[in-house]
């Protein structure tokens, strides 16, 4: 497998976070997505995502993107650990708290967005684009802490094993404190992180340890 991933973005380290707890091996190719380099705009990058997003996912022949996508196809393909639960509502329930994450927080701080709040038309400054990304954060963990309460066991979002939910969580998480939010309100989650943080395969997975970090 080949993963082109660019190593601050929280999609690409979800599938990152995936792939080792999968054990699978992959190669790495670093997309810059910064300006002036902008790899994901490039032509050769282009014929592989179209969107010009990352990460994009290349098995032999096909090419999968979107990181959610790459995340159910790998638990598919590879079916252990499993990171959904067999039962039904169990799995719904484990889609619902990585969605939360997926769909209501992460899209609006995406660095997309935050760019287009500073450049675009609003030309919001510097602190007006902090308190946009801290009010989406504090909006949806605050509901997530709630539910943990109920569904994990301390150490895990949902269960007492590492599901989808857990995988989105710490990029999430990690993002959080570099964008300097008050974690405060949230102990469960990041007592949930912090553990999370600690195996080996999410260890692995750091933005800080990937090529071209900084």
């Amino acid at each position: 497998m080949k993963l082109y991933h660019y190593f601050r973005s929280s999609a690409s380290y979800r599938v990152r976070i995936a792939l080792n707890l999968k054990k699978l091996p992959y190669e790495s190719v670093v997309i810059d997505v910064r300006p002036p380099v902008s790899a994901q705009r490039t032509a050769e990058y282009l014929a592989i995502n179209p969107l010009g997003l990352v990460p994009s996912l290349v098995d032999g022949a096909d090419v999968l993107t979107q990181s959610l996508a790459i995340i159910e196809y790998l638990e598919e393909t590879h079916p252990q650990p499993p990171l959904l639960p067999r039962e039904p509502l169990s799995r719904a329930r484990v889609r619902a708290l990585a969605l939360a994450i997926a769909c209501e927080m992460a899209p609006l701080n995406n660095s997309g967005v935050l760019a287009y709040l500073k450049t675009g038309p609003l030309r919001a400054s510097e602190s007006a684009v902090d308190a946009w990304y801290a009010r989406w954060i504090a909006r949806g963990f605050e509901a997530l802490e709630k539910q943990v309460s109920t569904t994990g066991d301390g150490r895990h979002m949902f269960g007492n094993s590492v599901t989808l939910a857990d995988v989105l969580l710490v990029p999430q998480m990690y993002n959080a404190r570099r964008y300097r939010c008050d974690l405060g309100p949230y102990p469960r989650l990041q007592a949930i992180s912090a553990h999370l943080e600690s195996l080996p395969e999410f260890a692995r997975a750091a933005p800080e340890v990937q090529p071209g970090a900084e």
